[in-house]
């Protein structure tokens, strides 16, 4: 498209993604990553929630990102139960979004072994405590709960069978960059499972 330039140039989305995140990194005053995700409920409900975007990885239909949470948690369940989500990071300091939709599978081997070790002992400790989602009763409980796991699994605890990543392939994502009057710049990239990416530039 002619006049996809500057910020929104390129031949893959996967890769603008990745630009714009490395420039909110230096921006950002706090979690560039951040990126609220949505899903919905067995009633189609919808939910939304901030969590924080660990890795982007492949080109192309391969790309995907991939987050980490409790399994058993609302997000966890709803995820598991549809199979879809879709988020959207927006930054302050550039005056840009990011929306992405698309299906997810669970990232639940090596990968998520390998961030869970690099996390801190205590909040590995805390994804064993925590019931995520789940009614309770005080601050103090959870902190008991920690407690007693260190007790029980030492400084280097496995990670729980129930806590690892989800991998979300997108089939849209959305570039957003506001524009003075309110003229933004859209263009949003789609494509049907395993095809090629498709662009075209939205009215704002």
């Amino acid at each position: 498209m002619s006049d996809r330039t500057g910020i929104f140039a390129g031949d893959d989305p996967i890769d603008i993604v990745r630009a714009w995140l490395a420039e909110a990194e230096r921006t950002e005053p706090n979690d560039p990553n951040a990126m609220a995700l949505a899903s919905v409920d067995e009633d189609g409900l919808p939910d939304v929630r901030m969590v924080l975007l660990k890795d982007i990885d492949g080109q192309g239909a391969d790309g995907s990102f991939v987050f980490y949470t409790n399994y058993d948690s609302a997000k966890g369940r709803q995820i598991l139960a549809n199979g879809k989500a879709a988020f959207v990071m927006h930054w302050k300091s550039l005056r840009r979004q990011i929306r992405v939709r698309g299906t997810v599978i669970q990232e639940n081997g090596p990968q998520a072994d390998a961030y869970y070790n690099s996390r801190a002992l205590q909040s590995r400790l805390g994804a064993w405590a925590s019931q995520q989602s789940r009614p309770l009763g005080s601050r103090a409980t959870l902190v008991a709960e920690v407690a007693k796991l260190g007790l029980k699994h030492g400084t280097n605890p496995p990670r729980p069978p129930f806590w690892g990543g989800f991998r979300i392939r997108p089939v849209q994502i959305e570039f957003w960059a506001d524009g003075a009057f309110r003229l933004h710049d859209r263009f949003v990239w789609s494509r049907a499972e395993n095809d090629d990416w498709h662009v075209e530039r939205l009215s704002p």
